[in-house]
């Protein structure tokens, strides 16, 4: 497959001149030129007032090798597409599921992964599911009444959900893990153009159903998911865990507990640090 970077079409052109550019670019006939898949798109506004979209894509082209040894341009290489393959799927008839903490999106994505193949896992989160979340945001926000375990800060999709959307991508994505979280937003109901704008962005409103959505299919897949319910202390012997307090009352046996718990949860970080599980700091730019 041949990558080819800055291909430039005016903000009037539409994409059906994309492949007369890389017929241009690449010195062949348009019939030779497969579909190309757009990897990457965004907008060249330095030279006010015209605007211009930049565009890298690959496509699939016959004599590869012969194409790229005529053209000698910096900006059109051979490349191998990563995917991101998940280690492995759960063994048949796995009783054990592991148990997840917190259900923003690192927790959310590790259960929907392992859900996917087969294990199962159970979620605890402390605030509310991501719709009931909404309307005690949206209270805060025009009253200023705050619910302490479900807010901003805390319940199904994390504190990302209400910062409009924004995603974070790698510059390098050598694994394909990036590409594959945007794969699964689109899955489930995000606009298919977040896999190759620039700087993808769904909005708060599109990123709830998503949300919804990804938490339907691990139902589906076998998951269960607690909410309203925080864990509040760790069972541990001989250094290993072997289960959990829920709320201060309910207790449940499991020796795989994952933490997601984001920033915000000092009261489980306390505990943590009580229960002498070692902690470090970790840098991070403002």
């Amino acid at each position: 497959m041949i990558r080819i970077q800055q291909l430039k079409l005016s903000i009037t052109e539409g994409e059906e001149n994309l492949k007369k550019k890389l017929a241009k670019k690449l010195r062949i006939g348009i019939e030779e030129i497969g579909e190309p898949i757009i990897v990457k798109k965004s907008i060249d506004a330095r030279k006010k007032p015209e605007l211009y979209i930049v565009y890298t894509v690959d496509v699939n082209i016959k004599n590869e090798e012969k194409i790229l040894k005529r053209c000698r341009d910096r900006d059109v290489f051979s490349v191998r597409p990563v995917s991101y393959q998940f280690p492995y799927s759960a063994p048949e008839n796995c009783d054990d599921s592991p148990v997840i903490i917190g259900m923003g999106p690192a927790g959310l994505f590790c259960g929907y992964m392992l859900a996917k193949h087969g294990f199962k896992p159970i979620l605890f989160e402390r605030g509310k599911p991501v719709e009931e979340r909404t309307k005690d945001v949206e209270k805060f926000w025009k009253e200023g009444k705050l619910c302490l375990s479900s807010n901003v800060q805390f319940g199904e999709g994390g504190a990302g959900t209400f910062s409009d959307g924004k995603l974070n991508t790698l510059i390098k994505d050598k694994t394909g893990k990036n590409k594959e979280v945007l794969k699964i937003f689109v899955e489930n109901g995000a606009p298919e153009q977040i896999l190759y704008d620039s700087k993808p962005h769904i909005g708060t409103d599109i990123l709830v159903k998503t949300v919804q959505n990804m938490r339907t299919r691990m139902l589906q897949w076998g998951s269960k998911i607690h909410y309203e319910s925080c864990v509040t202390d760790f069972i541990i012997e001989d250094g290993k865990v072997i289960g959990l307090t829920i709320n201060d009352k309910e207790q449940i046996k499991t020796n795989t507990v994952i933490l997601a718990i984001g920033h915000s949860a000092r009261d489980t970080f306390e505990t943590l640090y009580k229960r002498k599980v070692p902690m470090e700091p970790k840098a991070f730019a403002v």
